[in-house]
Parts: structure tokens; sequence; C-alpha cells
């Protein structure tokens, strides 16, 4: 049944949904993103949706050229999870102590730490989550020190930088507890790369829109970067450290969390697994077609064959652990969750916060009009989603919410 090729798009554009299913905005900024010169082919996942400059849910892959918009402004956004040692047996009746516990270690909103993680103590605290000496402590030193060479009009961040590592932010980002189908009990977490990587990113678009070969495009915000450049060079620069700060500041988030499970369990001893990391809104150096391509996924993860991956449903849903099959006709790509089909304002007017509880009904989490705009029913149907990427992915684990934190 997939892939079907969109009508009207110069470069190849193959999509993972029908044209009737997708709205109209989205398939013309699908279009615009295809007409692109240097734009050798798009694909389009399930969860595909309305995006700023180029669509949420694309894969694009560019000859020698970038275009910020279609990595998007929270740089390397991603998720992370680890299975426990504990059962579904060990959780006690009401989880609101543990959620509690959750929300006093990692902050959320627009919140930051008092002071920045002292990942020293952070990973003796949490000795025995194999990644967490090697992801939490290696090369910290040398990744900050770094911070110098970025863009110079993010220099004044650099202490907001550090304490906002280890914090969720808000919007569809979460902490979640989670049950597998056979009764283990994981813990799955979805941010990025906070304050400073929306500044990296927008000050990089603005640069790029002003640029010559960029003056007579469709839409402005497509303004892409050519190879060679010191512009491209600046972009890629600071891009690459913002993808590694949101992957530091998941691996520490998930440090924070899992020291508060076993902080609530007390002396009941909970171990982990070796995490899963992956991003979905980034920039990596492929083959695509036998030709070397600079390739963006905005909404969308990597499935080369054997690569996990983790894909989110709702706050009310489930979500998949999933294997990549490695598919060409997809640049190796699958979807990054549900998806959402109304915006946030349209979800705020149609809902309640008494739809929000019967939504969110057994599972600990914030029911109140802050979070309405997160309603389950504002995102399409995550099982329909992973059905309609049979070919891209294959199901490893299904994950069903038992608690989730929200800023």
């Amino acid at each position: 049944m997939f892939p079907v090729e969109l009508r009207g798009a110069r470069a190849q554009t193959l999509m993972w949904a029908h044209e009737h299913e997708v709205e109209a905005a989205a398939l013309q900024q699908l279009r615009n993103i295809a007409q692109l010169e240097w734009v050798h082919g798009v694909r389009v996942m399930p969860d595909v949706h309305l995006g700023k400059g180029a669509t949420v849910g694309s894969v694009i892959a560019m000859k020698d050229a970038i275009a910020p918009a279609a990595v998007g402004v929270d740089i390397g956004c991603g998720m992370e999870a680890v299975r426990t040692s504990l059962t579904a047996s060990d959780l006690p009746d009401n989880l609101r102590s543990l959620r509690s516990r959750i929300e006093a270690a990692v902050p959320v909103g627009f919140s930051t730490h008092q002071d920045p993680v002292n990942v020293n103590r952070l990973n003796a605290q949490v000795a025995g989550q194999r990644a967490a000496g090697t992801t939490l402590r290696a090369g910290w030193e040398k990744f900050w020190k770094a911070f110098g060479s970025l863009d110079s009009g993010v220099q004044a961040l650099e202490s907001k930088a550090h304490k906002q590592i280890g914090t969720l932010g808000s919007g569809n980002h979460f902490v979640e507890l989670c049950l597998a189908d056979d009764q283990s009990v994981w813990i799955l977490l979805h941010s990025g790369s906070r304050n400073i990587g929306k500044e990296l990113a927008e000050r990089h678009m603005a640069v790029a829109r002003k640029l010559p070969h960029n003056q007579n495009l469709v839409d402005r915000d497509l303004a892409v970067f050519l190879s060679r450049t010191s512009e491209m060079d600046a972009y890629r620069r600071d891009l690459n450290w913002a993808q590694e700060y949101a992957a530091r500041n998941r691996a520490v988030m998930l440090a924070l969390v899992c020291k508060a499970v076993r902080d609530e369990f007390g002396e009941h001893p909970v171990e982990f697994d070796e995490p899963i990391s992956c991003h979905h809104n980034y920039v990596a150096e492929e083959i695509i077609d036998g030709m070397p391509m600079l390739v963006t996924r905005k909404g969308a993860v990597r499935a080369g064959a054997g690569d996990l991956a983790l894909i989110p449903g709702s706050m009310g849903t489930r979500s998949y652990v999933v294997r990549g099959k490695g598919n060409p006709a997809s640049f190796q790509s699958a979807s990054h969750g549900a998806g959402r089909r109304m915006s946030r304002n349209a979800a705020k007017k149609q809902f309640t916060v008494k739809d929000l509880i019967a939504q969110t009904e057994g599972v600990e989490s914030r029911k109140d009009a802050g979070v309405i705009d997160e309603i389950p029913a504002a995102y399409k149907d995550i099982d329909q989603v992973i059905a309609a990427q049979s070919d891209l992915v294959d199901i490893v684990a299904t994950l069903r919410q038992v608690l989730c934190v929200k800023g």
C-alpha cells in the first residue's frame, strides 16, 4: 500500500500516508520543499503535519545544502528510554508520590535547575545504570569548552544553558513510566536542546534568509546554506554542538529520573538496562541512492537495519520501541511519534478538562487546563501510524503509560 508518490512535486516525494489524510497546507509545504533545486528527494512519514517552513514528519536529502527549517528550532530533539528491573507488581496502586518526586528532580516548562547538575555526583548516585559513566561524564569539559566558539549572539546564555541541562521543557515533551507487554517497567522521556538550541537555530535561519541565492524562494522560511561557505560552516558547527547538548540533556534527565525511581522504592533494589536514545530533529551525512547527501530529519527517526528507535503516542495511549528494517525507499527512516491531527489552539477550543480526565484515565498525570493542548484526541491514532510503516520497522515492545510528567 505504501509508499505513494505526492502529485505535483518536482523532486520525488514518497509518502507513507495518503494525500486525503494530510492537511492541504502540509501538502503544499512538501511541494515547496521538493521544488528547491538542491533537493534530491523527500520522504514523508505517517505522522506528517504542518510545520514552520518545513513539514514535521519529513526526511529531506539535499546535495551540498541544508535548510535549517528542515531541522527545526529544537535542534536534536529526541527520545530516551530504559527498561528497569521493576515489574507491574512492584508498583504501588497510587503513583502520585513518584510523580511528585520526578517533578522535584526534573524542572519543567521554562524552569531551570538552581545550580548546574553535578554530573560526577549524579553518576555515582545512579551507579548500575550502565551508560551513566560514559554518557554523563565523557567529554564533559571538552563539550562545554566549545561553547566559546558558538555564535557570538549566544555567549551571554552559557550560564542558563548549564542550568537547563537535565530539564524537560514544555509542549509535547514528557517523562513517562510505562508498562510493556511482559509487564516490565520502562522509563521513557522526550526533550531537546532547550532554549540554547532555539536561539542558535533562529539566528542561523535569519542569516540564511538574507543570502542572495534565497531571495526568489517560494517560501523564505526554506532558505538554505550551501556547502563550502562560511555560513554553512558556522551553522554546522553550532548545529552539531546543539545536537550533542540535546543528547546530554536527555542523558542527565534520565539519570535524575532513575535516581528518583530508586529513591522512591527505597530498599527495593532497582537496576536499569542500557538506554535507547535517538534524535528526531537533526542532520546526518548519508549515502542516498549511491550518492553522498546531507539528510535532515524533522520529526523522523533513522530506521537503518537493526537500529533501535522510539515512537511515542500521546499521554493517554501507547508508545513503541521499534527496530529499523533499513528500507532504502524511506531513506532508512520512520516516524517520530503519532503526529498532531489538530493545532494546539484548536485542541484548547474543542476539549475541556473533563475530556482530558476521561482520555487519560488510569494515567497518573496533570489533568488541568494547562495541558489540554496535549490531550490524546489532538493526536493521530498511534496504532494506525505504526501500521502504516510496517515495511520500515518491526515492533520490539509496546509500552502503555501509567505515569506522565509534562511541563
